[in-house]
This record gives structure tokens, C-alpha cells and sequence, in this order.
């Protein structure tokens, strides 16, 4: 009885390796995002005054945003060569398709709220 316990007590998933470091890495973004945050606070002076300086360098942030996601599509094209010269066959370029289709929703829908916000 005691072993049949110990077995269902157990947790049937285990935390993997690789989500951990992605954990990790979600937990590191978000705190330097919060930090900068509130570095800019401190040395505009005040909550508004660091609205008011975001809002002036939002052209500044478009660019940067712009040079992120062209530098991203070709680490992307480059990477698409490889696995489709790995994997030849049609469900792989359906996944490939059913990625690049979700990439892109994702970024359009990213920038319309911020420029909806704008």
C-alpha cells in the first residue's frame, strides 16, 4: 500500500530543463524591463515627465523596432534554408508556413496597439 502511495503522490510532469532556462529567461526580461522603468522615473524626476520623454523618442523606438525585426526575418530566412534542407518534406514547410503566419499576427498586432496607444 505504502509504495502504491509514494507513487501517486509523485508529480506526473516533470519541470524541464529547458523550461527552466526559459523561465529564467522571461523572469530576467521582465525585471530589467521593470528596472529601466524605473531608472527613467528617477532621472526624469516623475512619472509624467517619463510618459512625456517616451512619447518624444517614439520615433527613436520605431526604428529600433524596425532594424529588430528585419535583423530577426534574416536570422529567420537563414534558418528556414537549413531546416528545409534538413527536412524536404511537405510538413515541415506546413509547419514552417503555420510559424512565419504566426510571426507576423504577432508583430502586426504588437505594433497596431501601440500605435492604437499613440
Amino acid at each position: 500500500m505504502s509504495r502504491m502511495r509514494a507513487t501517486w503522490l509523485r508529480p506526473r510532469w516533470r519541470f524541464s530543463r529547458s523550461a527552466a532556462k526559459a523561465l529564467l529567461w522571461t523572469v530576467v526580461l521582465v525585471a530589467a524591463a521593470v528596472g529601466a522603468n524605473i531608472v527613467g522615473i528617477y532621472l526624469v524626476g516623475s512619472v509624467a515627465g517619463w510618459e512625456r520623454w517616451l512619447a518624444a523618442a517614439s520615433g527613436y523606438f520605431l526604428v529600433w523596432r524596425l532594424c529588430l525585426y528585419g535583423a530577426t526575418a534574416y536570422g529567420w530566412l537563414w534558418m528556414r534554408r537549413r531546416l528545409l534542407a534538413r527536412e524536404a518534406d511537405a510538413h515541415a514547410q506546413r509547419r514552417l508556413e503555420r510559424s512565419e503566419i504566426a510571426g507576423v499576427v504577432a508583430i502586426v498586432a504588437l505594433e497596431a496597439s501601440l500605435w492604437m496607444q499613440g
